[in-house]
């Protein structure tokens, strides 16, 4: 985990640091990231468009706005990022479980047509623990998500479908989420040659993020742990408060999944449960 952030690699260490007689605390560790250069400054690059909504397919509504979600296979949150090729890009379709933060099925295709989610779906719905929870499927509006083949298929196998209604990334915060996650962490942000190269990457970067990766979300379980648990799930991570004339967000009950407002802290992506921490120390490859 060669981008792994500050607070999660002090909590990574703390055994192997305790049988060493070894105390360290969170600011000193990143006093020592950073006279040692362990630190990294992330950049902007061009971005590839994932989402044509633009579509004569039914549009379903969102039905996450006030879920909460208490268990595994109760929400599933699915996306589209692309991968960075030296000729061009692929495309690397994702569903996340909204209470284990497990990816429980992802395909990298070729190309944005409808085959790269549905392979992603499958892979989900062969996966899936019995556990007689009713799941819900949660999506943006894109074209491939709202074309027959997917919808029946979600259908077919008694899921609901819930998309956002807004257009707006915060309403799918924790699939955006995951996304980033991937990218910053895990290296996918890099060019790589071919999609062969991105396979192997993909693959190497899915296992570690489910088996080795320490959430804050899950009380600093990996989500592979969090998915076999049950229960509340203790959030490592702090809200702050957010001051508006309409909204007050310290007295609002916190949302559910990705359904959520800008001004919703735990949604926000410049203040989520990881990404606060990851802009003060991150660690270099080596």
């Amino acid at each position: 985990m060669p981008r792994l952030g500050g607070r999660k690699l002090q909590v990574v260490l703390k055994d192997t640091l305790a049988d060493h007689g070894i105390s360290i605390g969170r600011d000193r560790l990143y006093d020592l990231l950073e006279a040692y250069h362990l630190q990294l400054r992330r950049r902007k690059r061009r971005k590839a468009i994932t989402t044509n909504s633009n579509h004569p397919f039914h549009k379903y509504p969102n039905l996450i706005r006030d879920m909460k979600v208490i268990s595994v296979n109760q929400l599933w949150v699915s996306d589209i990022t692309y991968i960075r090729l030296t000729n061009g890009f692929c495309y690397l379709s994702l569903i996340t479980d909204a209470y284990s933060r497990k990816i429980v099925g992802y395909h990298l295709n070729e190309d944005l047509k409808k085959e790269g989610p549905l392979k992603a779906l499958q892979m989900a719905i062969e996966n899936k623990r019995p556990n007689g929870q009713k799941t819900t499927h949660h999506s943006d509006r894109g074209l491939q998500y709202c074309c027959e083949a997917y919808t029946s298929n979600l259908i077919n196998n008694n899921i609901s479908i819930s998309m956002t209604e807004r257009g707006d990334p915060y309403e799918n915060a924790i699939a955006e989420r995951v996304n980033g996650i991937l990218k910053e962490e895990f290296m996918l942000d890099q060019t790589f040659r071919n999609h062969e190269h991105a396979q192997q990457a993909v693959v190497r970067a899915i296992f570690t993020y489910n088996t080795q990766r320490p959430h804050a979300s899950c009380d600093y379980m990996t989500p592979e742990q969090a998915h076999q648990y049950s229960g509340t799930l203790r959030k490592r991570w702090k809200k702050q408060v957010f001051e508006s004339t309409q909204i007050k967000v310290s007295d609002q009950q916190e949302p559910a999944g990705g359904s959520c407002l800008p001004t919703d802290t735990f949604c926000n992506n410049s203040n989520t449960d990881e990404q606060n921490e990851e802009k003060v120390s991150t660690v270099k490859q080596g």
